[in-house]
């Protein structure tokens, strides 16, 4: 396991992720549900699942995509989404 990539992401994950929408569900699930261990591993595998769809088709994509278009693209599509969450249309 090479660790820079590995600390990297964690940290700008876990810091992109605090007090998202997902942590906002997590919340209410456990609240109405009342069994907040079945509320984790649910979360967890879903956002398991969903880490290894990105993780995948970002690797596949960057054997065909330079990174630099790869980031470009990423960082259009976050202002885009971005101005669109500002105005109300999302």
């Amino acid at each position: 396991m090479e660790w820079k990539s590995f600390a990297a992401s964690f940290i700008a994950i876990f810091i992109a992720e605090l007090g998202d929408k997902t942590q906002v569900a997590a919340l209410l699930f456990a609240s109405k549900s009342q069994k907040p261990v079945s509320v984790f591993f649910g979360a967890g595998l879903a956002l398991l699942a969903s880490t290894a769809i990105a993780v995948s088709v970002g690797y596949l994509a960057g054997k065909a995509i330079p990174a630099a278009i790869i980031s470009k693209v990423a960082g259009s599509v976050f202002v885009v989404m971005g101005v669109l969450l500002f105005f109300g249309k999302i």
